[in-house]
């Protein structure tokens, strides 16, 4: 379909609200496809990396060739240019390092792909798709929490990791729980579990950063969720937080707290200097705690603006990206490194403007998305480009900038 003859967004969802189901499978099996795999890999057959990457490219691909039958909008235009900007990075990339390298790039096509399903969607679609997930991952949390060795034997995530990631378990009494998730002695905990939860992902990091979506869709939200809904989200975040010992998630529902009341406030302005002040305040703690190590708050601040410090002209051009997985711990520099210091800056212009902030609910959504991104990257690494938890978090900022969003 020509550029000219796109139809306008609005009469385009309407046809399209029919069509909802493409939604309603292919964005709960992207959250929750790593549970069932690991039951299959448990309890069925062995499994590899390659059947982990074909289920995501299946899931991928089938949605694009959705919205590709479907047709674009005019709104689709800042998707259509970032995917074409990161296609020529991915050019770039493979040419000056001579091999095909489409990691950034498969980052980029979740987040095109989602923002535009949820563009495309209407809020009861995506109502569903939370509610559907959410009751998923509480459901299996519980069991996590009240009945880890049911938990353990029916997914048996070690093994899983060892026979998808190549990652070799380190042994643990027995367990059979993913080895990052193990508590370790002195880490931030609550104590109400004897390792960090993990529910459906079987790793701890998405499951924290899916309770940093569900704030997000909370908060932009809070006056369209059924009384239900709102009772099962917020039961959700509540058994993450105290199971999962995500400090940068705590902190990140307390932001969004106050964020309902401040975010509609703030000008639209602000958005953008964001990542600026984060890194800054990064740069501060490095000042103050230049040793600090660890898997501690500090020590993974430090651990980035290390990063920041050390970049040389190979990194800031991606000359070497056969030295990506290093960086899997610290967002921005992965980011550096695998698509140019300009692709850091693309995402960033992307990630501060794309978001719609007419309407308060619009405004909450995108203040939070800009916090929980860049707040992620200092302290983390790929796990928010991930589609068990970028399929979620991007169909509800497409479907918030498709006009869906709550009134005043």
């Amino acid at each position: 379909m020509s550029i000219d003859a796109l139809h306008d967004p609005q009469t385009l969802r309407e046809p399209l609200r029919a069509h909802g189901r493409i939604v309603r499978v292919v964005v709960p099996l992207a959250v929750m496809y790593n549970g069932l795999l690991a039951i299959i890999n448990a309890h069925v057959m062995p499994l590899g990396f390659a059947h982990v990457a074909i289920v995501e490219i299946m899931l991928l691909f089938v949605s694009l060739l959705y919205l590709l039958y479907r047709g674009l909008s005019r709104e689709a235009l800042p998707i259509v240019g970032l995917v074409g900007f990161f296609a020529l990075v991915m050019l770039y990339t493979s040419a000056v390092n001579g091999m095909l390298f489409v990691d950034f790039f498969r980052n980029v096509l979740i987040i095109a792909v989602f923002c535009q399903l949820g563009m495309m969607s209407d809020g009861r679609s995506l109502a569903f798709v939370f509610r559907i997930s959410c009751v998923f991952i509480l459901s299996v949390l519980l069991v996590e929490i009240f009945f880890t060795r049911i938990y353990e034997d029916l997914f048996y995530p070690a093994l899983y990791f060892t026979n998808t990631r190549g990652l070799e378990q380190i042994a643990f009494g027995g367990s059979k729980i993913f080895q990052n998730a193990i508590n370790i002695p002195g880490r931030f905990s609550f104590g109400l579990s004897d390792h960090r939860t993990s529910s459906l992902f079987l790793e701890q990091v998405s499951l924290a950063n899916f309770s940093g979506v569900l704030c997000i869709y909370l908060v932009s939200r809070f006056s369209q969720i059924s009384r239900f809904d709102r009772v099962l989200m917020v039961a959700t975040v509540a058994f993450i937080l105290l199971t999962n010992d995500s400090r940068s998630m705590l902190a990140f529902s307390f932001i969004c707290l106050f964020g309902y009341v401040l975010f509609p406030k703030a000008s639209n302005s602000i958005r953008p200097f964001i990542m600026p002040v984060i890194i800054l305040a990064g740069s501060l703690v490095y000042l103050m705690r230049p040793d600090a190590s660890g898997d501690t708050f500090d020590g993974r601040i430090v651990l980035t603006m290390k990063g920041f410090y050390s970049l040389d002209f190979i990194e800031l051009l991606a000359l070497d990206i056969r030295n990506i997985a290093s960086f899997a711990d610290s967002g921005y520099i992965y980011v550096i490194n695998a698509s140019t210091v300009f692709g850091l800056l693309a995402f960033w212009l992307f990630v501060s403007f794309y978001p719609a902030g007419q309407t308060a609910a619009q405004k909450r959504c995108a203040f939070a998305l800009c916090i929980f991104v860049f707040l992620n990257m200092m302290i983390g690494g790929t796990a928010i480009f991930s589609i068990k938890v970028a399929a979620l978090l991007w169909l509800l900022v497409g479907q918030m900038r498709g006009g869906e969003a709550a009134p005043h």
